[in-house]
């Protein structure tokens, strides 16, 4: 494909994704974590060596209302926005996506949206967060959640893997820097404090089992989400 080929593609892919509504999107170089996405995943995505990570704004009223922890109503209606509304957004989103590539004559494989494939490591078939940090959208921050500049992680992201040979974005620096907020905040205690700088073990930043007990145990009580990272961390916040 000749650079203008590229540039025509990538920009019709761009604009299919933002037509139905995500703000974000990149093209991400998964080369330097080939063999983290191969041990995740499985030996066979490592045949395509890009992504197309898009991300879609959550809408802060509803974020905000992640801030009464403790009432039902306002936690189950943050998880029936994010879950059951957005989730099958992005999912469409990276499927017209992937029907594009394939009318180009790519392949494609379209990443779930929200899928755990792993029970005992609690992983899906592949971190959409790495994507959008290979791609240049945003960097993986303490909380191990994608932290854009203007919104934080107050996005939800959609991956669709591909061999079009597309240019890829830059990662950006970590800049959560002596910011501890989300650290201290989580009900868990499921944040070691780490900085994320290089695709490595998600347990050197995050305990899984942590967060996914602690979630057990709220859904006992009807509570269906937690999301105290999303909303305290100061980017996005404070606007």
């Amino acid at each position: 494909m000749k650079d203008k080929g590229k540039a025509t593609l990538r920009g019709k892919l761009e604009s299919l994704a933002k037509d139905m509504g995500t703000t974000y999107f990149g093209i991400a170089d998964l080369a330097p974590a080939r063999q983290y996405i191969s041990d995740q995943g499985g030996e066979f995505l490592a045949q395509f060596p890009r992504a197309l990570s898009h991300g879609f704004i959550l809408a802060d009223g509803i974020v905000d209302t992640l801030a009464y922890h403790k009432n039902i109503a306002a936690l189950n209606t943050y998880w029936h926005y994010v879950y059951r509304i957005i989730n099958p957004r992005i999912d469409s989103i990276s499927l017209m996506l992937a029907q594009s590539l394939d009318e180009a004559g790519f392949r494609a494989f379209v990443v779930p949206a929200s899928q755990t494939v792993d029970r005992t490591r609690l992983t899906g078939v592949l971190s959409h967060k790495l994507a959008a940090h290979l791609a240049g959208l945003g960097w993986i921050g303490k909380s191990a959640l994608l932290i854009t500049p203007e919104h934080g992680p107050r996005v939800r992201w959609g991956t669709v893997l591909t061999d079009a040979p597309l240019e890829a974005g830059t990662s950006l620096d970590e800049m959560c820097r002596d910011c501890d907020t989300c650290v201290t905040g989580c009900p868990a205690h499921a944040f070691t404090g780490q900085a994320f700088d290089k695709p490595g073990p998600r347990s050197e930043i995050f305990d899984a089992e942590a967060c996914h007990d602690y979630l057990q145990k709220r859904e006992q009580t009807r509570h269906k989400a937690c999301g105290i990272c999303v909303y305290i961390c100061p980017y996005g916040r404070n606007k």
